[in-house]
């Protein structure tokens, strides 16, 4: 079970980290999240959830157990394995929320209606009021970006990396 707690540590620290670092640019950097932002922080809590769960379902080694512990000791073993490959799975869906996110910052395809800022025209009172329906943050817009690989890019590649190390882990347990 040595490569099963590796792989619930992955899953816990890799999705606190990525959470943490939105939380930061959020709360000290002053760049609130946009919708989609959302829709990925998500599915990273959905991760840390199953992967506590897989986490406390896990054997912890040298305890003792009881014989009916030991009998149940395969179906608490096959709950932990399910646990942390939903998890790896909620952490890939974070991925492609984030890769679909990019592609709107992008303009590869169009976002949705509550992401993007649509033109507005008509009288001024259209106008203003039209202004004041938008959302104040946009999903079409980039933010920040570090060696031209935005926020969502890299919660893509990093989450990517983390899911798909995680179900390859398990795959081989």
């Amino acid at each position: 079970m040595r490569s099963e707690r590796l792989v619930a540590a992955l899953l816990l620290l890799g999705p606190a980290a990525l959470l943490g670092a939105a939380l930061g640019f959020e709360y000290l950097g002053g760049l609130p999240p946009c919708e989609m932002c959302l829709w990925q922080r998500w599915a990273l809590v959905t991760a840390l959830g199953l992967a506590l769960a897989g986490w406390a379902l896990l054997e912890r080694p040298g305890r003792e157990r009881t014989g009916i512990e030991r009998a149940g000791g395969h179906a608490r073993a096959v709950l932990a394995l399910t646990a942390l490959a939903l998890a790896a799975l909620a952490v890939l869906t974070g991925a492609g929320i984030a890769a679909f996110h990019v592609g709107v910052e992008q303009h590869w395809w169009k976002g949705l209606s509550e992401c993007a800022a649509t033109p507005v025209s008509g009288a001024a009172t259209d106008v203003l009021r039209q202004i004041l329906a938008q959302p104040l943050v946009r999903c079409d817009a980039i933010a920040w970006s570090l060696l031209g690989i935005s926020m969502a890019g890299w919660n893509a590649l990093v989450s990517s990396l983390i899911g798909g190390v995680a179900l390859w882990r398990l795959q081989r347990a």
